[in-house]
């Protein structure tokens, strides 16, 4: 019942649709918005050359035997052969990770279910991205690399197993409060890298051991469709971040549903007292979309950091939430140089925890040996068209010696607050307040 009525209120967004930017349809900093993210054509598996269903090339009906090594090789023989779709049929199929070529795609048919191993094992070692580093770690289940114009879609299952990872990271943290992420290993559901034009759409992503989606150094990634889900309880899935965007320029994620144990969607980037300075590895997003959306429990609906130096063009609209901890969350790291800028969200309807959540995040800080700490800002940031629950509003941490904020506006706003009502103009450079109501009073 609960996925009709995701279905349900995901056709009403759509079809009441959302508004563009400004008039003119400008980006926050006045910039065009490029046509491309208007454009909505669904993929269509017909036209993607020919269509290799897995059990018609040695893969079993067998959901308790590991076909790694079997999936993959229906992936090399697309690949030799030109290209083309690899089908997961109706049935369970259990996998480690697998490594799309160019030219491939993979489509999920309903009631198809590609399952990932619980056995880190299964997972191969491989130089890739995580946390903000470039390191040797494992792949995810679904892995694209350089396969421009890769497409996941359909509407089957992505499952990531992940109840045996996450037992094994909280017993780990009951163990040692100070470990990592990294240190418990696990793997990501779906990673996609310097890849351009890519398309996710329709398939159900659940349940990963680690995050769920991650983009890095991609351009032109669609997100349409999705249902991503990982569990706050009874066992929470740590880290299980829906979509984490890495270094990314113009993604439109739309007419999605989330609900996860961490945040919705992430800003990445680096990390690291000189992680600015590294401009092969690390870098900004720019023009990002995420409109139309439904968000269950969440620790975030949009999130900048923990590891991210530059966001820029930013837009968040037209979405309802249920039972997230923030609404933005600006982490403000006080080891890496942070830029968060022309962020604008609005036509937000739902409760939240916290309005706006900015604060020091101090997370496994390391100044790696640098005696200053590196100097952070956030500008132009608008709120407007918000209708919320709440029990704080403005939960906002002045740190002048870390961080400046600057050139925020709040419009038509219009929070019920159960705990902290006050918004702290002068924690902000030129703050403009415009028909903010808070608990029915204007806020002036």
């Amino acid at each position: 019942m609960r996925n009709v009525a995701v279905k349900s209120l995901l056709t009403l967004l759509l079809l009441v649709g959302s508004v563009s930017l400004n008039a003119k349809n400008e980006w926050p900093d006045g910039t065009a918005v490029s046509e491309w993210f208007a454009k909505t054509k669904r993929v269509n598996v017909k036209e993607l050359g020919q269509q290799y269903v897995i059990t018609d090339h040695g893969v079993k009906k067998d959901s308790t035997l590991l076909q790694t090594a079997q999936i993959q090789a229906v992936i090399d023989k697309a690949a030799a052969n030109g290209g083309g779709v690899i089908v997961i049929p109706k049935g369970t199929f259990l996998s480690g990770s697998l490594f799309f070529k160019p030219g491939t795609h993979l489509h999920v048919k309903k009631g198809g279910v590609l399952k990932g191993s619980d056995f880190i094992g299964d997972f191969e070692l491989i130089d890739t991205r995580m946390e903000g580093q470039n390191l040797k770690y494992f792949a995810a289940l679904v892995n694209a690399i350089n396969c421009d114009g890769f497409t996941l879609s359909g509407e089957g299952t992505i499952n990531g197993n992940g109840l045996r990872y996450w037992k094994q990271f909280w017993i780990r943290r009951q163990y040692n409060r100070q470990c990592t992420n990294l240190e418990e290993m696990r793997p990501r559901l779906v990673f996609i890298q310097s890849s351009d034009d890519v398309q996710l759409e329709g398939v159900r992503l659940i349940n990963s051991p680690f995050w769920t989606t991650h983009l890095y150094q991609c351009n032109r990634v669609k997100l349409t469709g999705l249902y991503i889900f990982a569990p706050a309880a009874p066992v929470k899935a740590p880290s299980s971040d829906a979509i984490d965007i890495d270094v990314c320029t113009d993604v439109h994620v739309k007419d999605c549903y989330f609900s996860v144990n961490d945040d919705a969607i992430a800003l990445k980037g680096g990390k690291g007292p000189w992680a600015h300075q590294d401009k092969v590895n690390n870098g900004p997003n720019r023009n990002i979309i995420i409109e139309d959306c439904v968000y269950g429990f969440c620790h975030s609906m949009l999130t900048c950091g923990s590891e991210s130096i530059h966001n820029h063009n930013i837009v968040l609209r037209n979405c309802e939430v249920k039972d997230a901890t923030r609404m933005l969350w600006l982490k403000m790291r006080p080891d890496t140089e942070q830029n968060y800028e022309y962020i604008t969200v609005e036509g937000i309807k739902g409760n939240v925890k916290s309005m706006l959540f900015v604060k020091p995040w101090t997370q496994f800080f390391d100044l790696k040996g640098r005696e200053d700490i590196p100097y952070s800002r956030s500008s132009n940031v608008t709120l407007r068209d918000i209708k919320l629950d709440c029990q704080v509003v403005f939960d906002v941490k002045s740190d002048i010696e870390q961080y400046s904020l600057k050139d925020f506006r709040f419009e038509d706003i219009e929070v019920n607050a159960s705990d902290k009502p006050e918004i702290y103009t002068d924690y902000v450079e030129n703050f403009k307040l415009k028909n903010v109501k808070v608990n029915g009073e204007k806020v002036k």
